[in-house]
């Protein structure tokens, strides 16, 4: 396995900062209001994001989260079928432009979400925590729509791309609802018990239908057992079903848990790693979900993206990743 960055798709720090840790391969957002472009159908919208990166020595490798506004997709909506074309045209330009990766989720909504993002953690530094207690009552302004919606709309969602994925070589991976919970404010989530993805996997048994395996939400939902999880990621790498492993750490259960850095799950982590190289994951990992540390934004308005503790996971991975012996180049993923 190779360790990758989910860096800002214009130039920033981070950009530097990841070749001066040896992190040279990356995923973005290529969604419109982060990039200041098109959207990413559009014609040489990709390509420009693709350039701008190789110009800074850093090779994009594939896209992560929606890459435009999903809500007629995910609730199916009048415009769906337009949103569904130009997800496909998304698909064949990656193809074309060699970017063999696409993360997505179907949360429905309400996106990766936490309860309070500026939680104090060790010696201070800010985390976030998830509390369906302290969630506010009621739904939002979707009002109650069912999981077997939600669910019939990704079955037409899958339906509709993954010809164009297999087509243009693209490895699809299907991120778990964060919270894993199985509804949340009234919306029905999909992705929430580690049985779910049976039935998503058995849509299609090609290897461009697959998983991103975040770790932290998976631990969540086999309830914190350890041997449940290792279980279940052995499962799956063996059977070249997970395209992306992410790398955090959380303490509690789906229903309340507080993120924390890497280390205070090095227990877990070095176990997992083994679990993913031995069955024969030799694919993307990136560190997910890092605490904001002293001298960056007070207020966490970005909580687990800021940079310092990107630097600290990273090169704590790293150096895991090499004690351990299962770092990897990315050639023989990236060509095969």
């Amino acid at each position: 396995m190779f360790l990758i960055e989910f860096l800002p798709p214009r130039p920033h720090t981070l950009w530097t900062l990841a070749k001066q840790m040896g992190v040279t391969h990356c995923v973005i957002k290529a969604a419109p209001e982060l990039t200041g472009l098109p959207p990413p159908w559009e014609p040489g919208v990709l390509e420009q994001l693709q350039r701008d990166l190789a110009a800074a020595g850093l090779t994009l490798v594939g896209l992560e989260g929606d890459p435009f506004d999903m809500s007629r997709i995910k609730f199916g909506l009048p415009g769906r079928d337009e949103d569904l074309a130009h997800y496909r045209t998304m698909l064949a330009e990656m193809g074309r432009l060699g970017l063999r990766l696409l993360c997505y989720n179907f949360m429905a909504g309400i996106g990766w979400h936490r309860s309070q993002a500026a939680m104090s953690g060790r010696g201070g530094a800010l985390v976030s925590e998830f509390s369906l207690t302290a969630e506010p009552p009621g739904v939002t302004a979707a009002g109650w729509v069912s999981a077997e919606i939600i669910w019939a709309n990704y079955v037409e969602f899958l339906r509709s791309v993954l010809p164009a994925a297999k087509a243009a070589g693209v490895r699809l991976g299907a991120h778990p609802d964060d919270p894993p919970l199985p509804i949340l404010r009234g919306i029905g989530r999909i992705f929430h018990k580690a049985t779910q993805f049976d039935h998503v996997l058995a849509l299609d048994p090609s290897r461009e239908h697959g998983l991103t395996f975040c770790q932290a939400n998976w631990k969540l939902m086999c309830g914190s057992d350890s041997t449940a999880l290792a279980a279940q990621a052995r499962r799956y790498a063996s059977a070249d079903r997970i395209h992306f492993v992410h790398l955090r750490h959380v303490s509690g259960s789906a229903a309340h848990f507080v993120e924390t850095f890497h280390d205070e799950g090095a227990v877990e982590l070095i176990s997992m790693l083994r679990v993913y190289h031995d069955a024969g994951f030799r694919g993307p990992v990136r560190c997910d979900h890092v605490p904001t540390m002293a001298g960056e934004d007070p207020t966490n308005h970005v909580p687990g993206y800021g940079t310092l503790g990107r630097l600290f996971a990273n090169g704590y991975l790293l150096g895991l990743m090499d004690a351990l012996g299962v770092r990897t180049t990315p050639t023989a993923w990236i060509e095969s």
